[in-house]
């Protein structure tokens, strides 16, 4: 079983710099063939970062996003519509949305979490305890 340290709040790695820079020349790249085409990448270089950085979402909000933002991007590529800025906003919204029902869950461990759940080091301790009996499964935060 790996071993998960109480690590809660603001993280950055290595990778999450390297994945940012490309994606910031990206979405320039993208912007400077077209004006709408580099918004989608920037768009998702920037939830990739406040998902897994700054807000700590779990791998099942962070795929409700991903679906409603693939769904959003596909129709406008499909359809033209709604276009990208009505689909960006719509998923900002979205995004606002699951961060918001994120912080009111006992594992939120993202930026603030001192504050929005100081309860968090018994909640993950118990959590440890509960899943370090033999045979379970751990499951991260």
């Amino acid at each position: 079983m790996k071993n998960h340290l109480f690590k809660p709040g603001f993280r950055m790695s290595f990778t999450d710099v390297i994945v940012i820079i490309l994606g910031i020349c990206g979405s320039v790249v993208g912007m400077r063939m077209d004006a709408g085409s580099g918004l989608p990448v920037a768009l998702v270089v920037g939830h990739f970062f406040a998902f897994c950085n700054v807000f700590r979402l779990p791998r099942k909000l962070e795929l409700i996003w991903a679906t409603f933002f693939l769904i959003a991007a596909g129709t406008t590529i499909v359809w033209q519509w709604p276009g990208w800025y009505p689909a960006s906003a719509l998923s900002i919204i979205c995004a606002v949305v699951l961060v918001g029902i994120h912080m009111r869950q006992p594992s939120y461990h993202g930026v603030g979490w001192k504050y929005l759940n100081p309860h968090l080091p018994a909640w993950w301790e118990a959590r440890r305890r509960d899943t370090s009996e033999p045979g379970e499964a751990a499951n991260s935060i």
